[in-house]
């Protein structure tokens, strides 16, 4: 069985459940999945990119949705994404972190011995421009190949 580490930071969609548990073919998977949604702290660099994309509007109206990143929502969706990856037949288990997601990947790489790491993402392109986006830091932290793919809408 492959053992996967899955970083999301949003609950995943029809779309993207498709995606990760088809990439190894017919072969099982076992994904530990790491929710950490993006939090308010890195509000001016989405600003950034939602202007990079030309989403004018969600760049103005950004902080209108500040309870979308409480840990209630956050357990929800850890929840859906969960339940989204076990229905595809895959086996799945997962924790919402709150602080030092890149250290806590490194843990849960070693104690589960994943063989690697998906990181999906919405595009982030000045972190990735600078490499502080989760994927380009998880290379240097983690032993395994890491995979940086996008998340997308059902």
């Amino acid at each position: 069985m492959f053992k996967t580490v899955l970083m999301i930071e949003k609950a995943l969609s029809d779309a993207d459940v498709e995606l990760v548990t088809t990439l190894h073919g017919e072969e099982k998977v076992s994904f530990v999945v790491l929710m950490q949604p993006r939090g308010r702290q890195d509000e001016l660099l989405r600003a950034l990119d939602d202007v990079a994309l030309g989403h004018l509007d969600k760049a103005v109206h950004e902080h209108d949705g500040e309870a979308a990143d409480s840990p209630t929502l956050a357990s929800e969706s850890l929840a859906h994404s969960l339940r989204h990856l076990q229905r595809a037949g895959a086996e799945a288990s997962g924790e919402v972190v709150q602080d030092s997601p890149l250290d806590r990947l490194r843990e849960v790489v070693e104690q589960h011995r994943a063989d690697e790491v998906l990181v999906l993402t919405s595009p982030h392109f000045v972190e990735e421009f600078f490499h502080r986006d989760w994927a380009s830091q998880a290379r240097h932290k983690v032993g395994v190949p890491v995979l940086k793919l996008f998340a997308r809408d059902s």
